[in-house]
């Protein structure tokens, strides 16, 4: 009889199998080879059709409420912020009923980035089949299995011995081969694929599942979160897996009006949701590899050395070396510190977290520093909070998740191997300046409301929400009715973001911002042409 962790390792071979019968390999050499291997028009396509998908699923379904029912543009751009795991609101999150709910939960798991890195391993597993040249041709990434990395793993595992060449010149050399029964290393880059893709199954479901097992029995133990859940008429096993799915893919997202606010002082049900937020996202590639190093402890698997060893070889960029895995930890840690420390300075007595007490006001700090990069849940009101610590909170959020501090700068094997840039590629722009573009159009929508309510459509309110959108943040300094300069009685404060009380206008462009910002990894380069003497 199976011990219990072989049927699950079992179950979850199976799973996989499934996924990678979902694209045969005919039809996945054919689709990448005509798009050149190029992600983006591919990410693109995908990020549009979900998000129309999931516009279509949402109008077609009653809300909860019976007196509001969300205009068309604010559905589509909850299901694109959904999708984009923005987090970014215009309409409240009580207006959608439980079914609806589940739709969100959906559109979360396959726009985040860990079950879409999964899902390009199973589509890219049949090329590892192909030769290095063709490779090369229908998969950049495949560039890596070349003949120095072949000759490399094959002296780690003992296999070859190394003749230097004869010129002197010459950085190349030449491997002879001293046994030809050991393990195939092409056969062993496979299974290390097939391995990794199993690994990445494992985590993506693993901890989420301790996630809302964790979530959902303190919602039943404490009785101050339930009462809450209660009186608002939301399903504890509901909560748990949309606040938890939201948490782990960093979109931000809670089925309560007022995020994550009215738990303010619910410590057990935050420190939670912490390593949920920081496993999905900034801390993913250091904890992935220590999942890697842990199954090859228990498991003696070949593979997991492997992928330690050879953590570039195939081309996954979440899985990071071991030098890079820890610089990461270190600074996503000091950011934590750092913002810890000023928002504990500037806040401590403030009125947002003058009502919590010394245990709940650390806790309530670490959350809420930890969900600027990039979950966005949030426990103050960020509007109330001192203007210095949303300055480090914006810079926070335009910040990339895998940001980390090196003394060395080390060019990586993409970058050594890629071609001279053409014309149309220098004209790209960087991110600030697009970034500085769309906070210029934002402006030009919503000039009006910045002349008639300059208190709360001021430029800084705007650049927060810009920026969160573009970071795929959720962070929003929402809207008063008590800052207008006009009270005429007809204002009604809402528990939605900043942006709902945007132009039509506006919120197409900050539509436009939050696909932007989910594939903004395919323009770090950009900028490059200009020159600032």
């Amino acid at each position: 009889m199976l011990s219990p962790i072989n049927e699950k390792m079992k179950v979850f071979s199976y799973v996989g199998k499934m996924l990678e019968q979902l694209c045969s390999p005919s039809l996945c050499r054919s689709t990448w080879f005509h798009l050149g291997g190029n992600q983006l028009p591919i990410n693109l396509f995908y990020f549009l059709f979900i998000s129309s998908i999931g516009f279509f699923i949402l109008q077609s379904m009653d809300v909860k409420t019976t007196t509001f029912t969300p205009r068309n543009i604010d559905l589509f751009f909850t299901s694109v912020s959904t999708a984009t795991v923005s987090s970014m609101s215009t309409v409240e999150m009580e207006v959608f009923s439980n079914t609806q709910l589940v739709v969100l939960t959906i559109l979360m798991v396959i726009g985040g980035e860990v079950f879409i890195s999964m899902v390009i391993l199973y589509l890219r597993r049949p090329f590892l089949k192909e030769s290095s040249n063709d490779g090369c041709k229908v998969d950049p990434p495949m560039c890596y299995l070349n003949t120095q990395s072949i000759c490399l793993d094959n002296i780690e595992l003992h296999k070859i011995v190394i003749r230097e060449s004869g010129s002197s010149k010459s950085d190349t050399f030449n491997c002879e081969i001293v046994s030809t029964n050991d393990v195939d290393m092409e056969d062993l880059k496979y299974k290390s694929f097939k391995f990794l893709g199993l690994v990445v199954f494992f985590y993506l479901v693993f901890v989420q599942i301790l996630g809302v097992v964790s979530v959902f029995i303190y919602i039943n133990v404490i009785s101050s979160a339930k009462n809450i859940l209660k009186q608002k008429d939301i399903r504890a096993l509901t909560f748990s897996i949309f606040t938890v799915t939201s948490t782990f893919v960093n979109c931000g997202f809670v089925p309560t009006n007022e995020n994550m606010m009215i738990f303010r002082k619910n410590s057990g049900l935050l420190l939670i949701l912490i390593p949920q937020a920081l496993f999905g996202n900034t801390l993913y590639p250091p904890v992935l590899r220590l999942t890697i190093w842990a199954i090859g402890i228990f498991t003696k698997k070949s593979e997991a050395r492997y992928l330690l060893k050879n953590s570039k070889v195939l081309g996954y960029n979440h899985l990071l070396s071991y030098q890079d895995s820890l610089l990461l930890a270190t600074t996503v840690l000091a950011f934590i510190m750092l913002q810890f420390i000023l928002f504990s300075s500037m806040e401590w007595s403030s009125g947002s977290l003058r009502d919590l007490d010394l245990y709940q006001k650390l806790v309530g700090i670490l959350f809420e520093t930890v969900n600027t990069r990039h979950t966005g849940e949030s426990i103050v009101d960020l509007s109330t909070i001192n203007a210095s610590i949303l300055v480090l909170f914006i810079v926070m959020m335009y910040l990339p998740p895998y940001t980390s501090f090196s003394l060395v700068r080390e060019e990586n094997f993409e970058q050594r191997s890629k071609r001279s840039s053409t014309f149309m590629e220098k004209l790209i722009f960087s991110q600030l300046t697009y970034l500085v573009i769309f906070v210029m159009l934002v402006c030009i929508t919503e000039r009006k409301q910045m002349i008639q309510d300059p208190l709360n459509f001021n430029v800084l309110n705007i650049v927060v929400e810009v920026i969160s959108a573009y970071g795929n943040v959720g962070f929003s300094t929402g809207y008063s009715c008590d800052r207008r300069l006009k009270q005429d009685g007809d204002c009604e404060n809402k528990w939605y973001g900043f942006s709902g009380k945007w132009s039509d206008g506006g919120k197409l462009i900050l539509i436009v911002v939050m696909i932007f910002g989910r594939l903004k990894k395919f323009n770090m380069n950009g900028g490059k042409a200009w020159k600032l003497l």
